[in-house]
């Protein structure tokens, strides 16, 4: 009778596991999809981030370099057309990649971005004062210029920020 029970439960067994094996098969696979789907979205996330980034940091430094040079310009009567249009489009460019920016990167990446968008709007908005003699009362190149430079570490730190969320090491 033992062999019999045996054998029966022999039977029971390979039967249960050929009815269960397409299903376990079918449950890893699923598994290992969803799996590959996250890393996946991670991935493109971190392109995505990746892509942001670089934008926003090209687009701030041009601004910035611009805005420098449009100050030293005015102070040496030399700021003309050509130089205010490639002024507007380094601040359009930047207005276009900060406000992507605002929409999709995490916090601490946007409070540094806030503050070297500060320094570089009061800095835009002196050049156009300037340069339309409307300066407002101890407004000046160089004092703009040394107000400006003040967004030289509020840029490195934006940088920083925006290598350390991409993993990138120091």
């Amino acid at each position: 009778m033992s062999a019999v029970i045996a054998a029966m439960i022999t039977a029971v067994v390979g039967v249960l596991g050929t009815l269960f094996a397409p299903l376990l098969t079918h449950r890893i696979t699923r598994r290992q999809r969803v799996e590959e789907a996250a890393e996946e979205a991670a991935r493109r996330s971190l392109d995505e981030r990746r892509t942001a980034y670089t934008a926003l940091n090209r687009a701030s430094r041009q601004f910035h370099t611009l805005l420098k040079d449009a100050l030293h310009r005015l102070r040496d009567g030399a700021y003309g057309a050509h130089e205010r249009e490639q002024t507007e489009e380094a601040r359009l460019e930047y207005r276009d990649r900060y406000a992507e920016a605002q929409m999709s990167v995490p916090g601490v990446v946007l409070a540094a971005s806030r503050d070297v968008n500060r320094v570089l709007a009061h800095a835009d908005a002196v050049v156009k004062r300037l340069d339309r003699g409307r300066a407002d009362d101890g407004e000046s190149a160089d004092r703009a210029l040394a107000d400006l430079k003040a967004a030289e570490p509020a840029l490195s730190v934006l940088s920083a920020v925006m290598r350390r969320d991409l993993g990138v090491p120091d």
